[in-house]
């Protein structure tokens, strides 16, 4: 397996598995099939595994957090937040306020079972708050030993000329 380094020091497989059909969206979940395609792809060596608390909701990352809970691999886990999902509904929403973005934290290290999210991400950037508040909650939660980098998907140039402000 090729190796890349994203940004200062995180080396990750040039590969990595995206986890979101391993819950929902292209037909029905199968967590015995999911489990080992995991294991599968750590034997490939894939070390690197992307999830979402949305993705379910809940259901992903459950379910990574068993893989982990059961393998003695330890690949990088990146997972994201922002996009508001309640267990049994489509309908969603975007929060990247400081207050979601901890509690949303929070609940993502407890379904994983781990102390430290190697990659947090926000989701989906609501245009109607601020990414310096964002970045300032993310930034709380980098000191608090919480989560090792923080991600942001489909920014724009000028979005993230603020957030690394």
């Amino acid at each position: 397996m090729d190796y890349r380094t994203l940004g200062q020091g995180f080396k990750v497989s040039a590969i990595g598995l995206g986890c979101m059909g391993m819950s929902e969206f292209y037909g029905p979940r199968d967590d015995d099939i999911s489990m080992r395609v995991l294991h599968e792809a750590i034997d490939l060596g894939i070390d690197f595994f992307d999830t979402a608390d949305m993705y379910g909701p809940y259901h992903n990352e459950d379910l990574i957090g068993s893989f982990l809970a059961q393998s003695s691999a330890k690949p990088k886990v990146a997972t994201k937040f922002g996009i508001v999902r309640q267990p049994g509904e489509y309908s969603r929403s975007l929060n990247n306020s400081a207050d979601y973005a901890r509690t949303a934290c929070e609940g993502s290290l407890k379904r994983l079972g781990v102390d430290r999210v190697d990659l947090f991400y926000v989701h989906r950037i609501n245009p109607y708050q601020d990414i310096e508040d964002t970045m300032g909650g993310l930034s709380r939660l980098v000191d608090a030993g919480k989560i090792d980098r923080i991600g942001l998907c489909e920014v724009s140039p000028e979005t993230l000329r603020r957030a690394h402000a």
